[in-house]
């Protein structure tokens, strides 16, 4: 179990690093140039806590993989983080059309690769926690 745990700490650095190049390959000087001012920084201020929120999870399992699985404390964040893996796949089904990715390529398995990891996170973590 705690190799999964490091596996998905593996995961989640690089993920986190990822949220730095949203503004230019989204395009967001021009996209969101509309918004007032507040909903465009808000934007970039909330992706930069989602990355450092998912960088910090990644540490937290890379460093604590083992306590993530035999304490009692470490059972209920992996539950907590569970139930946030859980939600994010829900997300992936619900929070985005279809159009975004059906019949392109890339954006098709990016989904379905979001899809396993996701799930396989949700699945890591619930099992740490029911151990």
């Amino acid at each position: 179990m705690e190799i999964h745990i490091k596996i998905i700490g593996f995961i989640l650095i690089p993920l986190s690093i990822i949220h730095v190049i949203f503004p230019k390959y989204f395009n967001w000087d021009k996209e969101l140039s509309t918004l007032s001012l507040i909903n465009r920084q808000m934007t970039y201020v909330h992706t930069f806590f989602i990355a450092l929120i998912i960088l910090l999870m990644g540490v937290l399992c890379l460093t604590s993989a083992e306590e993530l699985i035999h304490t009692h404390l470490g059972q209920k964040i992996s539950f907590g983080l569970g139930i946030f893996w859980l939600l994010r796949l829900f997300i992936q089904f619900f929070g985005y059309s279809s159009v975004l990715w059906k019949g392109k390529l890339f954006e098709t398995t990016v989904h379905i690769l979001f899809i396993i990891m996701w799930g396989y996170m949700s699945l890591v973590f619930f099992a740490a926690y029911f151990n």
